[in-house]
């Protein structure tokens, strides 16, 4: 249930997304009016209930057309980009979406009197890293920092929550196959989030909590390897599966034919990804500037995981609850 209105508007690109949609529900509950920019307006209407009756209103955009852009900012108060992909494809490129599409939001910010817009990056972010993912999403932080200097930028870790793309899809595999991947021996440090605690970090920049021109590093309370994850996504749903070590190697050369495939189950680029640690950086617990900087209290895999990978267990999300 949402505020009374503050008469404020905010125009969220990527508003219809696994994060977008908890960034629209934490803005509605705060009182905002919320354009959702999206590519296909017809598939937000799930939007819709998180708010009042017309509090929250689907648009058409594409990062693509800086038309559509500019028009989808005319007359905010804010502006949020949450737009992002984990794989390319056809004109939905790395440099296209997290490079160019940045750069077009924080100009038709600027060009519509807007002083700072809140960008959704990632940790991990690198300009002189050989991932593209990694490379174009330094590419877009600094494009909006260039563009408008107040802005803030937010850096999750792996984010976890009921639409996930890496719990789902690992716990998917784990109803299907007996054996597991873990790539490069699963040692890659990962500190998952919650996808609502990185929602109400989004929420405190458009209040204005943050610190203007600041770089926020997101992750929960938990620093766990890719294997101690997939170990306890296992516990949750109550399955043994083999976890099998798979060297940087071998682990590029499969993703090379998996990324030709329909569904891109593992990329070139993810595998580069994944031989870095994705943990929020000793400067950010330093400077606060982190979700417990910001005095949000993380949430943990353990007590969000059960809640929605319960339906991969044998018998179901009502397994728990059989009779002896």
């Amino acid at each position: 249930m949402s505020k009374a209105l503050n008469g404020k508007l905010v125009t969220v690109f990527g508003g219809s997304g696994f994060i977008g949609r908890h960034v629209v529900q934490a803005l509605a509950r705060r009182g905002y009016r919320i354009r959702a920019a999206v590519r296909r307006p017809d598939l937000a209407e799930h939007l819709q209930p998180l708010g009042g009756v017309g509090q929250i209103m689907p648009v058409q955009a594409n990062l693509r057309y800086r038309w559509s852009v500019d028009r989808a900012v005319e007359g905010a108060d804010a502006v949020v980009n949450l737009v992002g992909i984990l794989a390319q494809s056809g004109k939905q490129t790395f440099d296209a979406v997290q490079a160019f599409g940045p750069r077009a939001i924080a100009e038709a910010a600027r060009g519509a009197g807007i002083s700072a817009v809140t960008h959704l990056s990632a940790i991990g972010a690198d300009a002189g890293s050989d991932a593209d993912y990694a490379r174009t999403k330094a590419a877009g932080e600094a494009a909006v920092l260039e563009t408008l200097p107040d802005s803030i930028i937010l850096r999750p870790s792996i984010v976890f929550g009921p639409e996930d793309q890496f719990f789902n899809r690992f716990a998917a595999m784990a109803r299907m196959s007996p054996v597991l991947p873990l790539i490069g021996g699963g040692e890659t440090k990962f500190q998952p989030v919650y996808v609502c605690d990185v929602a109400e970090a989004v929420a405190k920049a458009v209040d204005g909590q943050l610190a203007a021109g600041s770089v926020y590093e997101l992750g929960g309370p938990e620093v766990k390897s890719f294997k101690a994850c997939l170990e306890l996504m296992l516990e949750v749903i109550q399955r043994q599966r083999v976890l099998l070590p798979i060297p940087f190697g071998i682990a590029g050369l499969q993703a090379g034919i998996l990324e030709r495939l329909p569904g891109k189950l593992l990329t070139t680029d993810q595998v580069r990804m994944l031989k870095k640690d994705n943990v929020v950086s000793a400067e950010a617990e330093a400077a606060g500037r982190t979700l417990a900087g910001m005095g949000i209290n993380p949430s943990s895999m353990a007590a969000v995981l059960p809640t929605y990978l319960d339906r991969f267990r044998e018998r179901g999300q009502y397994d728990a609850h059989r009779l002896a």
